[in-house]
Formats: C-alpha cells, sequence, structure tokens
C-alpha cells in the first residue's frame, strides 16, 4: 500500500499488517506537533484504502516506537514550554482527533510498546484496540508531575481500561506501571520478552485475524466501541441490530458455507 512520506514516521507494510513506527528515537519518540500532524495526514491517506471498495489491503495496524528506550515518552515538552493556553488546547484536540480516527479504523489497531509508554505515549497505546508489551516497557501518566492534567485521552481512557479508583491513583500520583503490572491490571493484553517478540507478536495476531471475515471484524469493532458507554439493555438493542446487518453480508453466505462443509472460507469481504 502507496501512502506517501512522512518526516516523523516510518510506514511499511508486511503481509496483512501496516506497521507504523514513530521515528524520533532522539527525542524517545516524543509527540512532537509535526508527529501528531503525520498522525493525521497517515490517517487521511489509510482510510479511505480500507474496506470492501479496495478489497481490505491490510487487515491490521501496528502502531510502535523507534529503537528499544521508549515506544512515545510523552508529549514533546520542549515544544510546550513556549505554548500559551490556547495552543495546549489546540495541540490536546490534534491529538484527540486523532486518537478518535484510530479508534474508529475499520480494522484493529495494535500498540506494540516496547520502552516508555507514558503520558501522552500511553493515551496513544491505549487509543488502539489492545496492547502488546516488552517486560521492559513502563505505563503511566506523569503529567501531574509537571503540573499537567492528561491531554490526550488519559482521564477516559485509562479510566475505562483499568477501573476508576486505579486509573485515579495513577493520574494523581504520576506512578510508573511495570509491565507485569500493566498486564495484571487489564492495561495490557500480552507481556513479550522483547521489542522484536512484541512486534513479531502483534503481526502474528493480524495474520490470524486475516483468516476472518473483514466485514464481520469492522462490525465488531465498530459495535464494542459503540456499547462500552450504554446500559445492557441499549447495548443488547444495539448488537441485535449489528447481528442482522451481518445476516446480509457476502461474508456471512460464505463463511456459514464453508462451516456446513467443512471447508476453509474464502471472504469476499462484503
Amino acid at each position: 500500500m502507496e501512502l506517501g512520506s512522512f518526516q516523523t514516521l516510518v510506514v511499511e507494510q508486511d503481509g496483512p499488517s501496516l506497521v507504523v513506527t514513530i521515528n524520533r528515537p532522539e527525542a524517545l519518540n516524543a509527540l512532537a506537533a509535526a508527529v501528531v500532524r503525520d498522525l493525521a495526514a497517515l490517517l487521511d491517506a489509510v482510510e479511505p484504502r480500507l474496506g470492501p471498495a479496495v478489497g481490505w489491503p491490510v487487515r491490521g495496524v501496528i502502531i510502535t516506537g523507534a529503537g528499544d528506550r521508549a515506544f512515545v515518552a510523552g508529549a514533546d515538552i520542549v515544544e510546550m514550554v513556549e505554548l500559551s493556553a490556547e495552543q495546549g488546547e489546540e495541540y490536546s484536540r490534534a491529538m484527540q482527533a486523532v486518537t478518535l480516527r484510530l479508534e474508529a479504523l475499520p480494522v484493529p489497531v495494535i500498540a506494540a510498546v516496547d520502552g516508555f509508554a507514558l503520558g501522552g505515549g500511553c493515551e496513544l497505546a491505549m487509543a488502539c484496540d489492545w496492547i502488546y508489551a516488552s517486560a521492559a516497557s513502563r505505563f503511566g501518566q506523569p503529567e501531574v508531575k509537571l503540573g499537567l492534567v492528561p491531554g490526550f485521552g488519559g482521564s477516559v481512557r485509562l479510566t475505562r481500561r483499568v477501573g476508576i479508583a486505579l486509573a485515579r491513583e495513577l493520574i494523581c500520583t504520576g506512578r510508573m506501571l511495570k509491565a507485569a503490572e500493566a498486564h495484571r491490571t487489564g492495561l495490557v493484553n500480552q507481556v513479550l520478552e522483547d521489542g522484536d517478540a512484541t512486534l513479531a507478536a502483534a503481526k502474528q495476531t493480524i495474520t490470524e485475524i486475516a483468516a476472518t471475515s473483514p466485514t464481520a471484524v469492522a462490525s465488531a469493532k465498530a459495535l464494542i466501541n459503540e456499547v462500552a458507554t450504554l446500559d445492557v439493555a441499549a447495548g443488547l438493542d444495539r448488537e441485535a441490530v449489528a447481528f442482522h446487518a451481518a445476516f446480509e453480508t457476502e461474508d456471512k453466505v460464505e463463511g456459514v458455507r464453508a462451516f456446513v462443509a467443512k471447508d476453509q472460507p474464502t471472504f469476499p469481504g462484503r
């Protein structure tokens, strides 16, 4: 998939995986304004290339960081020194928009974390559908140590991932979680030996996803995001609507045919 070139990102397709590497190792991959702009531009290029009209050229996106010290160490504090309050809010809203677009992609997005994922880095990882991390990784929202609060979604997504009590503790203390503890809290799905193993695990998962129905995965992701804030009755109603829509897809016809015939399905992605 040809997506153009970016100042702060390296983007490569590996089979069904699109690997996006934030490439500022000299700054621990901090989310400078240029990175936010590049992520938005990447999404501009990726969004029209995912779906039935183009045949699902990739089945998942992996976001990682260059080097073995940090996934993303946070927002770019050096840049923030000169920002006015209005510019700070603009920076916050620009990155929040990126996180919402990642959540809305019709394919899973996996964060492959190796090293620090702090502040904006933790928030970027949490905007992904799930997180794989190396044993050396560290997670946290240390904004209060700078006289700030989370600005890229930490107060919302951390609460939903680990519960309100632990989120309050982590945000109000700025304490870091080691990878094993992050796994125990549900923040991280898997802990792997090192960065190479973490990236390999993410690619393997997307390879598994590539054997399933693209339309069903897209619908399931959207459904899970939608029902997360609904009560049980409203969520079940939305699930029934999505179940109805799945019955109208060619992928459902092929999946059921293959199951009955004890055959491997070839999903058309429609």
